[in-house]
């Protein structure tokens, strides 16, 4: 049952946020995932990629394919995939089993590439991106359905897209930018309400994952 408030009751008796209840596979992600910080390197260049090959489709799409993607793209380890050639990439236009954008996937690499200048300047990629994270002051007071629907972007996401535009990365626009920071957890936006918002608070003050 989806409530007035943008949350959705399963039936395991939990409320959750209400996009969770479009698909079954959007549970597990949303329960496990959606909101948890992330600082590891590999995984933070995953999810900036797979936002990039998002834009324009839905999560679910990505969602489904993902493990294919992480096949294709040598588990997103920056340092494999910066070296795939040219008959890598007619490989993976050839693959029915991802997204076959040839612009997506030479971005892919191409930003795969900018990772190791991160690397020299600031040590992680983790180190770099986190540097982008708002003031807890700067954020709304509650994170209400209509609330949510105002951030498409933020003063931060347009700030860190713009500075790895300036460092060469693609497909990093302001709007894929912040669904990166909702996805790796640098923004909490779990409605209030919502059974798993204060697991990820949580997780945020422990700084336990």
């Amino acid at each position: 049952m989806i409530t007035d408030h943008g949350l959705f009751q399963a039936p395991d008796g939990l409320v959750r946020c209400a996009w969770c209840a479009a698909a079954p596979e959007y549970v597990q992600y949303h329960d496990q995932e959606w909101g948890f910080p992330v600082r590891e390197d590999r995984r933070l260049f995953e999810k900036l990629s797979l936002e990039g090959f998002q834009s324009g489709l839905s999560w679910l799409t990505i969602l489904r394919k993902r493990e294919a993607f992480r096949k294709a793209f040598a588990n997103f380890d920056p340092a494999k995939v910066a070296r795939f050639t040219p008959k890598k990439v007619e490989q993976l236009l050839q693959n029915a089993e991802i997204i076959r954008h040839e612009g997506k996937i030479q971005a892919t690499i191409n930003n795969a590439r900018r990772v190791a200048d991160l690397l020299d300047e600031f040590g992680s990629l983790a180190d770099y991106v986190w540097r982008f994270e708002p003031a807890p002051a700067s954020r709304p007071k509650r994170m209400t359905h209509a609330v949510l629907r105002t951030l498409g972007q933020s003063d931060e996401s347009r700030a860190l897209s713009k500075d790895l535009k300036q460092r060469g990365w693609s497909f990093v626009g302001p709007t894929t930018v912040y669904a990166f920071m909702q996805a790796m957890g640098m923004v909490n936006d779990h409605l209030d309400g919502c059974d798993v918002r204060a697991r990820v608070e949580k997780v945020r003050v422990s700084g336990e994952r």
